[in-house]
């Protein structure tokens, strides 16, 4: 298993920064009438939107992040890490097809929903690679990828996924209900290259543990019996 890089870790940690600042720095621009309960994050990247460069700044930087976390993050799997690319494209793929102002735009909603759907189950494509068996007959998998992990990261994305659906057909926290998905989605890949990190590090450690008595620290080599430094030569 490779590690994954200082600059993979800070990469992650810059995901769901980048989301939460950028709709925070956008929101504050827009006029009274914004609602973060209600209106949707899209919207600050709309064409009617106040200073909407900022929310596509930060839509572009956090698909980027997707995609370099699923370029170094060999630990889940090819199927994860394509979803996890996925993702990253269909959230860049936001900007290229904004939200009109005035309706909707099916181009948008498509790109949305592949974003959403990607980052929910891509947990789930490192859990199904793993031989049957119980979690603890892989006790070498990170635990972020271990079957039992992944799979309830995945049905609780996915909750989250229902509910958003839910407030854009029926209810009246559309906002609310995309913020807290799109926080789930971005923190999952965080935790998944700090569980790969942590198993990595563990890992070796364990290839440096030395078998058998320690050797002196002193400099001094152990006497050769054949050799002795005393005595009369066994030899002669």
């Amino acid at each position: 298993m490779r590690a994954v890089p200082n600059w993979g870790v800070a990469t992650a940690v810059a995901a769901p920064v980048l989301l939460v600042g950028g709709w925070t720095v956008a929101g504050a621009r827009q006029p009274a009438g914004y609602d973060p309960v209600r209106d949707t994050i899209s919207e600050l990247a709309g064409h009617d939107a106040t200073d909407g460069w900022i929310m596509i700044t930060a839509l572009l930087l956090l698909g980027c992040c997707y995609l370099a976390i699923a370029a170094v993050l060999h630990a889940a799997g090819l199927p994860s890490r394509f979803l996890l690319a996925v993702g990253g494209v269909a959230t860049i793929a936001l900007v290229a097809f904004p939200r009109p102002a005035v309706g909707g735009s099916l181009s948008h909603g498509i790109a949305a929903t592949v974003a959403v759907l990607a980052l929910a189950l891509w947990p789930a494509g490192s859990a199904l690679r793993l031989p049957r068996g119980p979690d603890t007959a892989h006790p070498r998998v990170p635990w972020a990828f271990r079957r039992g992990v992944a799979l309830s990261a995945t049905l609780v994305l996915l909750a989250l996924f229902g509910w958003f659906a839910f407030e854009v057909t029926n209810g009246s926290r559309t906002g609310l209900a995309e913020r807290v998905t799109a926080v789930g989605v971005s923190l999952w890949p965080l935790l998944a290259v700090l569980s790969a990190r942590r198993a990595h590090l563990a890992r070796a450690t364990e290839g440096t543990t030395t078998l058998g008595p320690a050797l002196p620290t002193t400099g001094a080599v152990p006497p050769d019996p054949l050799f002795p430094t005393d005595g009369p030569d066994r030899l002669a």
